[in-house]
């Protein structure tokens, strides 16, 4: 938003010149910054920005031809194809430069005043815009492959945490059916054995020796269920993965757990929906806001839910719309009867909701 309103400014000031400079048709300049100014706003939306930095120049120039004798529309000129080298890509801002270097040219020639050091000049303005494009080019690739770098490290990670777990999971349900097969079978023999005996000899200590041997049945019985059932890991493992995640990305965040979320019970499908929430919302900062700083806030409701809240600053003023990734997260918190809200203000981003206990 600060970059849109420099630019901003800059446009304003030029204009302000061109109005000073020609006071006699005051309402003509102020209709023609009016309709630049609109258009200008207008290239926030990344929609046909070639045809609006060329309605732009020819705005001005046409207000230079008729309204004034000065140099100044030529600059103007210089700094919108400044401002269209971070914007254009490389084969429009040839068109542009071409378009916008031939006008400059050709209004310095009708004034007939510095043609040949306006011809210097702007060959000299072209060869900085195209090294300045070419390192936004460079930068724009460099991030794209850092990102699909740090995805297919992310993708690799939690394989790895995935096959790690299966090994252990494996074991355990290894563990977990040698028990069965083995103390199971046999405490069920003896426990059929003492029956036996206590029906024959008609002593209490076998009747004793039975129950014995019953609880020791249904311990086990509760170990191999155990065995068999992958561990609640809970919220401070949530903290503990997105502590990883956030190593791992290189971001900064800002961590508040509010008292009492740490003891909530969550069970492993909810504990894994919390962190899937966090980290999309995190990787979305990272990719469209361009943002390294997160605030993540959980914290415990009325209702004994989790409540989180991950917000990052927005420095762009494009419009807000759900992609996949936001779309499915909302689905994911559904699943488990949770509430998610998406919204941005004028200076954040913010993802928010509950998750039932």
């Amino acid at each position: 938003m600060m970059y849109f309103w420099i630019r901003g400014s800059f446009i304003s000031g030029f204009w302000v010149l061109f109005i000073v400079q020609d006071s006699t048709n005051i309402a003509v300049s102020l209709l023609a910054f009016a309709i630049s100014f609109a258009l200008f706003c207008l290239l926030s939306l990344n929609r046909a920005l070639l045809t609006h930095y060329l309605i732009l120049s020819v705005i001005e120039l046409s207000h230079g031809w008729v309204m004034m004798e000065s140099l100044l529309p030529i600059l103007y000129l210089q700094m919108l194809a400044i401002d269209a080298s971070y914007r254009l890509s490389t084969k429009n801002l040839y068109y542009y430069l071409l378009f916008n270097g031939s006008m400059s040219i050709l209004y310095a020639y009708s004034l007939g005043d510095f043609f040949i050091e306006i011809i210097i000049s702007t060959v000299l303005c072209i060869i900085l815009i195209l090294s300045l494009n070419h390192h936004v080019v460079m930068r724009h690739e460099q991030r794209e492959l850092y990102d699909q770098l740090l995805g297919e490290y992310r993708k690799s990670k939690r394989l790895n945490l995935s096959a790690q777990r299966n090994a252990r999971l494996e074991e355990r349900t290894k563990i977990a059916r040698d028990m069965h097969d083995s103390v199971g079978h046999r405490l069920t023999a003896l426990i059929m054995k003492l029956e036996m005996l206590s029906i024959t000899h008609q002593d209490a200590d076998y009747q004793d020796l039975k129950e014995m041997a019953m609880k020791s049945l249904e311990e086990t019985r509760q170990a191999v269920s155990a065995l068999q059932t992958e561990e609640h890991e809970g919220i401070s493992t949530v903290v503990h993965l997105i502590r990883k995640l956030e190593a791992e990305s290189h971001m900064l965040v800002q961590f508040t757990v509010k008292q009492g979320v740490l003891s909530i019970p969550l069970t492993n499908q909810k504990s894994v929906v919390l962190y899937r929430v966090i980290q999309e919302a995190l990787t979305n900062a990272m990719r469209h806001a361009q943002s390294r700083e997160v605030d993540v806030t959980l914290g415990k409701a009325a209702t004994g839910a989790v409540s989180f809240e991950i917000s990052n600053a927005v420095f762009d003023s494009e419009p807000f719309t759900e992609g996949f990734g936001l779309t499915n997260m909302k689905k994911r918190v559904d699943e488990v009867k949770g509430s998610m809200e998406i919204y941005r203000t004028e200076k954040k981003f913010i993802v928010s909701g509950m998750i039932p206990v």
